[in-house]
């Protein structure tokens, strides 16, 4: 991730996250128990919102992302301990958190099927996996102006693929859907999921 887009991306973002996204994340992560792990953490913009769990673990591959999230973790009333990793390739032991969260962020890792085998491995048999992502709309036409636009956002956006079919990535390999939301006409949603 580049240094100028992590510099504007809360920028940008604010107007969002201050009204209803915030309520999203909040709903969301109020599901979330035990060891945390949050893949591709940002600007650390769920920090403050996690309660009653014991920690988080925030995965970020940006050096300059987790710099800029650590107000945020300071902010934070529970344990936050930050790891420059990708999402591909988790340094951590099998069976090792109870929650895995990852918002906003499956639209940028570049290997999807690598980064969910990893978050099978290292979620435990009972644990959950809490998403809050935009993605494919279901609207056909909607859907081929989200393709169209693609490579153009993809550079603006440093990596950000509009298109994403995350819903049925999660639905089909491995996940029980617990709740699946959708907000903004089917463009964003969030869902809680089991390993099978």
């Amino acid at each position: 991730m580049s240094q100028a887009f992590a510099k504007w991306y809360d920028f940008f973002m604010y107007p969002l996250e201050q009204g209803k996204f915030k309520n999203i994340r909040t709903k969301l992560l109020q599901k979330s128990y035990g060891k945390v792990i949050e893949i591709g953490s940002g600007s650390g913009v769920n920090f403050p919102l996690y309660e009653k769990v014991e920690s988080v673990t925030a995965i970020e591959p940006s050096p300059y992302m987790i710099e800029r999230s650590k107000k945020n973790m300071y902010d934070a009333s529970v344990p936050i301990e930050i790891i420059q990793s990708s999402a591909e390739k988790l340094p951590y032991n099998d069976d090792t958190f109870d929650t895995v969260v990852a918002t906003l962020v499956f639209c940028t890792i570049p290997d999807t099927q690598r980064a969910i085998k990893e978050i099978k491995r290292i979620c435990k048999p009972n644990g959950k996996i809490l998403l809050f992502e935009h993605v494919r709309m279901d609207n056909p036409f909607l859907a081929r102006l989200q393709q169209k636009l693609t490579p153009y956002w993809s550079k603006i956006c440093d990596g950000c693929q509009l298109d994403r079919e995350t819903v049925h990535t999660f639905t089909t390999d491995s996940f029980h859907l617990v709740e699946m939301n959708r907000y903004y006409n089917g463009l964003f949603v969030t869902l809680e999921l089991e390993l099978k």
